[in-house]
């Protein structure tokens, strides 16, 4: 600043502190400063680093990435302000499935397809798609305040990440731990994709049985067998049954008839036959379901395929009537044609969950396929070590258990989908030969697989591979490993533990010590939030003020709260739970930066000149000086405290009782008389510049607003290194000082209580031990004439340390006061008894929104409690 005057007026003029106005201008001040653009320097032990999930290039911010950015830059920027070098690695994931979608609808919707383009042209299609959309996340991010390394972007198919993708595949590929086989895969035909076993969702879906009769080859009776899917039957090879199962022991080693098509089956015994399950006799259909794929496997039985990647009934073994239908249409001929023959005995309605692609949606076909895989176990053992020895920490630690039993029983990993965007598979084929390399091989004739890999391989490589490996880069040796990953439980399997494993082998070593598992904010009804379900919430809807989504009753739009105020929510409402959403945790955070605004414009208008002068708290006199020194060195190591263990809804919540509570409510109006003296004006602004720097990563902007204020501060708040606590508890001020305000609050209770008029002022006997630095500023708070009379009072009043006698005056009517609170009384008994009466009512529990009853309830505690306050007052 060139004048440290003027920034004061200028603040004393600004009533009101206006976000849309401030955060804009400070988002570039940030950007244009580089606080964000670390020196690639030291080693790792010395600086901090944190990879952000890079979001898909389809996304937009939505609240799940809200309260995950405001995390890491919460860590980022207290890191900055130990003085460490902070790397937040930035970038995007060219999130295979979910981008090509979104460029196949497009082309749909033009009257196209992918295949009529061409592999080439459709990239290239693809690649344009991203130009023009895939960065608006990237904006919405800065918009949070997030401080990532924007300027140090990564693309999961930039050429060098694509380079180190394929040269990881083909180390693993040497070493046998990638090979390519036929098995049974995750059919999605939706994307016509094999997708993980991660990928896929269970519902719960209303199906039916159907008891269907084979006869026996010997023409000597049947065997009825009870399926959901009927359609399956022309890839039937055997019928099973449980071997300890007596109905049916004389015919294991017969044959029966497969209905439709003629095919002899033979009849075995397996172990995995249910026997309580339908008729405890199963069709056998190897092709086209997990666990009668591994009963074939056992009995030596074929694997024949009767549905098609593209969901349609295919094969030889399918009569040409039923060819090309889907399966669902196939089902109903099926059921049709046997009930025809006479050979459906019965259909019942059956429940069940039934697998689904998270990606499509659509029900998932079990098929047999050629696919490429990887081997699990060998990476899996050192993974799980780091986490086992403490060396990899899970927040919350319950999720340490989850990720070992995942990763103890952890299963080859199909790799490979069948898909245009994404890394291509770097394998080379002609006629017998198989070349795995980066580049193609020399000579003719060669054909590369068309294959591309799955999304989560490439994005385990994300924290090393951002750093420049497989290079032994500067950046390397500086920031990896990381210190910290913040994620959701959802991704655990998919990335965490993918990126752990691969970090160990490639990198050498883990890629961040702690993991924090973040909470799910759910919709304020308890659904998941989505757009298509009504429930979604846009944080930027929150920022700048926007339409409330449907799952709020009232409608109407939301205010315009300002990013800090999203921020600060978000962490006071976070847990190790999910949570449900809750607009007043975002409004109190508004009234925090609102406080902290006027607290600032208070203390550097009421300075004066002095305030350009270095003046030191220390040595501070006055009791209420001494008092906020004191909390503020508790707040800083409180706060500290909770930040780095993780547990950032109690830092936020004591970062609000700081600043609204001891700060702004108590010691700036116990100062208020004093605060143009130069001793009370140097601790007011001392205390001023610590609680800015202290709340800073939290609520950024408008901390690094009001430090532009402060009379040389000519640097970025983002940039300062904050010193080290200055001072001590000081006991004693902390207990003077929590007398006074026991007494304060004491006093305006009973006025309330008693109808006194706000601008009376009582006339009271001060009874009570301990008041000799602070009985001004409790008759000046209290609106209390302290006086020695010894007449008898109309009341007594105990506070810390003995009582205070209230006299009797004009402003006192205790027949008022008590008429009062009878009719306090009776309007809140009058509503007890509705809200008991509501509650009691069974229809009105059983029918009405949980969140709603809950509500009741809270409602009907809380009338209780004032209740009885009121008879103890």
């Amino acid at each position: 600043m060139t004048d440290a005057a003027t920034p004061i007026a200028d603040l004393a003029d600004r009533t009101r502190y206006e976000p849309s106005e401030v955060e804009p201008r400070i988002a570039a001040r940030w950007l244009e400063a580089g606080i964000s653009h670390p020196e690639v320097a030291g080693t790792a032990a010395e600086n901090y680093s944190i990879a952000i999930p890079p979001p898909n290039v389809t996304g937009v911010l939505h609240m799940g990435h809200a309260l995950n950015l405001t995390i890491q830059d919460t860590l980022a920027r207290t890191a900055r302000q130990r003085g460490q070098r902070v790397k937040w690695i930035h970038g995007t994931d060219h999130a295979g499935i979910a981008t090509q979608t979104v460029v196949e609808k497009e082309l749909v919707a033009l009257g196209g397809g992918r295949e009529e383009l061409g592999r080439d042209a459709f990239i290239a299609r693809v690649w344009a798609w991203r130009e023009r959309y895939g960065f608006q996340i990237v904006e919405q991010q800065k918009r949070l305040g997030a401080s990532a390394d924007f300027t140090d972007e990564h693309f999961t198919m930039d050429p060098a990440y694509a380079e180190a993708v394929a040269t990881v595949f083909c180390a693993l590929y040497e070493e046998g731990l990638i090979y390519r086989d036929h098995y049974m895969v995750n059919w999605d035909p939706g994307s016509r994709s094999a997708i993980s076993d991660l990928e896929v969702e269970e519902r719960e879906v209303d199906d039916r049985l159907y008891h269907i009769t084979y006869p026996l080859e010997s023409g000597e009776g049947s065997i009825t067998v009870a399926t959901v899917r009927p359609e399956t039957l022309f890839a039937d090879v055997a019928v099973a049954v449980n071997p300890a199962d007596e109905r049916y022991a004389h015919l294991v080693g017969q044959h029966a008839i497969l209905p439709i098509v003629g095919t002899r089956l033979e009849i075995i015994a397996d172990a995995y036959v249910k026997r309580e399950f339908g008729t405890g006799a199963l069709k056998i259909t190897p092709g086209h379901d997990v666990n009668d794929f591994e009963i074939g496997q056992r009995h030596g039985l074929p694997a024949p395929s009767a549905i098609g990647e593209d969901g349609r009934l295919a094969g030889e073994v399918v009569p040409e009537r039923y060819r090309g239908l889907r399966a669902g249409e196939a089902q109903a001929a099926v059921v049709a044609e046997l009930r025809e023959l006479g050979l459906l005995v019965r259909e019942e309605p059956y429940r069940h969950t039934v697998p689904h692609s998270h990606r499509s949606g659509e029900r998932i076909e079990p098929l047999i396929s050629l696919q490429w895989f990887m081997a699990m176990d060998q990476l899996a053992r050192p993974a799980i070590a780091a986490v086992r020895d403490g060396r990899v920490r899970f927040h919350p630690e319950n999720q340490r258990g989850v990720y070992l039993n995942w990763m103890e029983n952890i299963r080859p990993w199909c790799i490979s989908r069948q898909l245009w965007w994404g890394h291509q598979i770097p394998v080379w084929y002609r006629g017998d030969e198989v070349h795995c390399a980066l580049a193609p091989p020399e000579g003719e004739g060669w054909e590369r697989d068309p294959d591309v890999l799955d999304t989560w391989f490439s994005s385990a490589l994300w924290p090393f591979v951002t750093l420049g490996w497989p290079a032994v880069s500067a950046a390397l040796r500086a920031f990896y490993p990381t210190d910290a990953l913040v994620t959701s439980r959802d991704i655990i399997f998919l990335w965490v533990a993918r990126m752990i494993m691969m970090g160990i082998r490639f990198a050498g070593d883990i890629p961040f010590s702690d993991v924090y598992i973040h909470s799910i904010i759910q919709a304020p009804d308890g659904r998941r939030m989505s757009k298509s379900l009504g429930t979604g919430i846009d944080p930027l809807a929150l920022i700048d003020g926007g339409e409330r989504p449907p799952v709020y009753a009232d409608g109407g739009a939301f205010p315009a709260y300002g990013a800090d105020a999203l921020r600060w929510g978000l962490l006071a409402m976070s847990s190790a739970q999910d949570v449900r959403f809750n607009e007043e945790k975002i409004a109190q955070g508004r009234q925090l930066t609102n406080k902290l605004w006027n607290a600032a414009r208070l203390i550097l208008s009421g300075g004066g000149a002095e305030l350009r002068a270095e003046l030191s708290p220390a040595g501070a006199q006055a009791v209420e000086d001494r008092w906020i020194l004191s909390r503020l060195v508790r707040a800083r190591a409180s706060v500290t405290e909770r930040v780095a263990a993780f547990d950032f809804a109690k830092a936020a919540q004591e970062l609000y009782d700081f600043i609204f509570s001891e700060l702004c409510d108590w010691y700036l109006e116990l100062v208020k008389p004093r605060l143009a003296e130069p001793e009370a004006g140097a601790v007011a602004r001392h205390v001023l510049t610590e609680t800015l720097a202290l709340a800073h990563p939290v609520i950024p902007f408008v901390t690094e607003e009001i430090w532009s204020h402060l009379p040389g501060a000519d640097d970025l708040l983002a940039a300062r290194v904050s010193p080290a606590v200055v001072g001590a508890v000081d006991e004693a001020a902390e207990a003077t000082l929590a007398d006074l305000i026991a007494a304060v609050t004491a006093v305006r209770g009973w006025r309330n209580a008693a109808g006194v008029k706000a601008s009376a002022t009582l006339r009271v006997r001060l009874e009570a031990g301990g008041y000799a630095d602070t009985a001004g500023s409790l008759a000046r708070l209290g609106k209390l004439e302290l006086c020695d009379a010894p007449e008898e009072p109309v009341a007594v009043l105990p506070v810390p340390g003995g009582q205070i006698a209230i006299l009797a005056s004009d402003a006192v009517d205790l027949g008022a006061a008590e008429a009062k609170r009878q009719a306090e009384r009776e309007r809140l008994g009058a509503e007890i008894t509705r809200a008991q009466s509501k509650l009691a009512n069974p229809g009105f529990v059983a029918k009405a929104n949980p969140a709603v009853v809950a509500a009741e309830r809270a409602k009907l505690a809380r009338l209780e409690a004032d209740l009885k306050a009121l008879d103890d007052a």
